[in-house]
């Protein structure tokens, strides 16, 4: 039913920072589903993975602030085309984050993985008992983890935060234990624990409705506000460097607020000081940016998907030294020229050969499963710059887009853009 429901909104929503559905192939002797896409070379996840290898290695080297700013205006663009048109993500992580390679669309954002969305009404009505507890934990608003019984927009706002923090400090900023990842429980201590520790425990003043969560009772008997006194988001990013009267701090304040009825919408996202003041956000995020980041990396087709995220989560959960790095890299490098060739066999430009790790439903935001990966033959990176032009219209930024033979209609925060087929390809499976 994933398939079928992501399929159908794919088929509708057409936005420059949305992924575009080109085909779908029906396999039905193995009862497969398979979705082409265009393909992006990198995303969210390999890039502040690159990051924060660096600072393992003491050689930080930061996200630069314009790429950051730029990514963060085109991840809220793309939601807010989604919001507007009554859609929910609901599984916003960096790895379903993909940023284009070289080409026509260089370095434009790409929201991925629309197997969890879904349409919502208004009023909204209240969710089914059978409906799956959704946003991978890191993610996952207070409010979900509280047993809301409506999902809103603002549980998007929450996990587009996160993204905000994680691409500021290169670490996921509520990372913790997930080894219940499966439970169809809404409340996770652990994940809550984290919450409270970077942000404090939400005064009564701040989240008035927190006395009418599911789970509150639960939440007064195994917490105690007095714990968490010292706990502050602006501790927290000042150890970041990040001062707090700074308008990059006051945006991700807005993005986090406890209180889903306090949190910033999308549309007063995009309007917020942090975008008008220089560096100004570009559309193409590399602009200006010689770091050479890798490329996404994809899962073997024969690979279990359960046995992926287990690996993931036990796999970031381990302390590796460096020596264990370096067998693994040399453990690659002899495996990739047998995979290579196997690849290769599959079909042109990687259309009929294996899923994409950061397509593929319920992954988990653990490191890269240690099975050696890889990319499809002939994409390229490219260092250089795709011009584009951000123009003030009086507090909102006016976006203009060099892709050509657009007949897409300007979005409703200035977009003027064109789904452009790639020469290059992503794909998804599922089973049916």
């Amino acid at each position: 039913m994933s398939a079928c429901r992501e399929i159908a909104l794919l088929r509708e929503l057409k936005h420059p920072n949305v992924i575009a559905l080109q085909k779908v192939f029906l396999s039905h002797s193995d009862r497969k589903v398979w979705l082409l896409f265009d393909y992006a070379e990198h995303d969210l996840w390999h890039i502040i993975k690159f990051h924060r290898a660096s600072k393992a290695n003491k050689k930080p080297m930061q996200l630069p602030r314009g790429m950051v700013k730029s990514l963060l205006y085109q991840i809220l663009d793309g939601i807010h085309y989604l919001h507007a048109n009554w859609v929910l993500h609901r599984d916003l992580k960096p790895a379903n984050i993909l940023v284009m390679g070289e080409g026509p669309e260089r370095g434009r954002v790409k929201i991925a993985d629309m197997g969890f969305a879904r349409l919502f009404n208004s009023p909204l009505k209240p969710l089914a008992d059978l409906d799956p507890v959704v946003v991978t934990f890191w993610y996952r608003a207070p409010e979900l983890l509280l047993g809301a019984r409506h999902y809103t927009k603002a549980i998007d706002i929450w996990a587009i935060g996160c993204i905000f923090a994680e691409l500021l400090t290169s670490e996921p900023i509520f990372h913790c234990r997930q080894e219940d990842i499966k439970t169809s429980n809404p409340f996770h201590h652990d994940q809550l624990d984290r919450i409270f520790s970077v942000m404090g425990f939400p005064a009564d003043k701040d989240w008035e409705d927190i006395r009418k969560m599911p789970e509150y009772p639960t939440l007064q008997k195994d917490f105690r506000r007095t714990t968490y006194a010292n706990s502050s988001l602006i501790k927290y990013m000042e150890k970041h460097k990040v001062k707090p009267d700074s308008k990059v701090f006051l945006l991700l304040q807005k993005l986090l607020t406890m209180d889903p009825t306090k949190r910033i919408t999308s549309e007063q996202a995009l309007q917020d000081p942090y975008f008008l003041e220089d560096p100004l956000p570009t559309t193409d995020v590399f602009a200006g940016c010689q770091i050479p980041y890798p490329k996404r990396e994809f899962l073997n087709e024969d690979e279990p998907e359960e046995k992926t995220e287990k690996n993931q989560t036990q796999q970031h959960q381990q302390t590796t030294g460096q020596a264990q790095a370096q067998n693994q890299q040399q453990t690659a490098a002899q495996q990739a020229p047998s995979q290579q060739s196997s690849a290769q066999t599959n079909g042109t430009a990687g259309a009929t050969g294996a899923t994409t790790a950061a397509l593929q439903h319920g992954q988990d935001q653990g490191p890269p499963n240690k099975k050696p990966r890889i990319g499809p033959s002939g994409a390229s990176s490219g260092t250089g710059v795709l011009q584009s032009d951000y123009q003030h219209s009086g507090s909102r930024l006016g976006y203009q887009s060099n892709v050509q033979g657009s007949t897409q209609p300007q979005s409703t925060m200035g977009y003027s853009s064109s789904t452009q087929q790639s020469s290059q390809y992503s794909h998804q499976t599922h089973r049916y």
